[in-house]
């Protein structure tokens, strides 16, 4: 049988009445409606305030998760670009990988669209030595016996007018793949015909004192319907880095052969 106030029903409930004069009695016992309404108020609340209370709990553990979440996208973001630096890459070319890109028909290409003068065809790559045109020996041009410095007895004239390269790069040693392109010009006095020009490719430390030279040769065709050709020439050289030395203290220069040119 449910007890008194844990269900709406009747109670009976005896009370010790004391009067005024002092005579106490027991009355007689009263039938007491006793509802379970301000029961279940009490209880509500408390269930109500407990689900309060698990609802912040949840919400706050929902908040610590995020953020745990937040900082390891953060982290993970953070050391990813230290990847290929700190801890090496798996996208870094092996030297069984390596596949150059500098051709001959490339640099042709590139000369023969060229309006604006000397420019690097290829962007370098990060640590590969420069390839440059050595200083004063752009151009070459090649006068008539007897007539150096007179326009009307020039033969033909020559130029460099692009370059580029990449490396494999090994411990202690550096591989370039190097190359270049120009144009000759047929002069006032100059044959029509296959014309030869003589190249020298040299490598040099931060002294530009060259530490291994290659001699190259370059030709082209001219007549007077086409007095313009144009030339490219791809090549490698490879050579030990020094002790104390980066290979990017090297230089690679291109340079017309002036005394094999006469």
């Amino acid at each position: 049988m449910p007890r008194c106030g844990e269900v709406d029903n009747l109670c009976v409930t005896d009370r010790f009445d004391k009067n005024v004069k002092g005579s106490g009695y027991w009355r007689k016992s009263q039938l007491t409606v006793r509802s379970r309404a301000r029961s279940n108020w009490f209880t509500g609340g408390v269930v109500r305030r407990n689900s309060f209370v698990l609802r912040s709990a949840v919400h706050i553990a929902t908040l610590i998760m995020a953020s745990v979440v937040l900082q390891g996208c953060a982290i993970s973001q953070l050391t990813k670009g230290f990847g290929s630096s700190l801890f090496g890459s798996s996208s870094e070319k092996s030297s069984s990988t390596w596949s150059p890109t500098v051709s001959e028909d490339r640099l042709l290409a590139a000369a023969k669209s060229d309006t604006g003068g000397s420019t690097d065809f290829l962007s370098s790559a990060a640590g590969c030595p420069k390839f440059v045109v050595w200083p004063r020996d752009r151009n070459l041009t090649v006068y008539e016996p007897g007539r150096t410095g007179d326009g009307l007895g020039i033969r033909y004239r020559g130029e460099i007018t692009k370059t580029a390269r990449e490396c494999e790069i090994a411990p202690g040693r550096i591989t370039v793949k190097y190359g270049f392109a120009g144009r000759v010009l047929l002069g006032p006095r100059g044959p029509a015909g296959k014309i030869e020009l003589p190249l020298l490719v040299h490598v040099t430390a931060k002294d530009r004192v060259p530490l291994t030279s290659q001699p190259v040769k370059v030709e082209v065709t001219l007549s007077q319907d086409e007095p313009i050709g144009y030339f490219s020439l791809v090549r490698r050289v490879t050579f030990d880095i020094q002790p104390g030395t980066r290979p990017h203290d090297y230089r690679l220069y291109v340079a017309f052969d002036r005394k094999s040119s006469n």
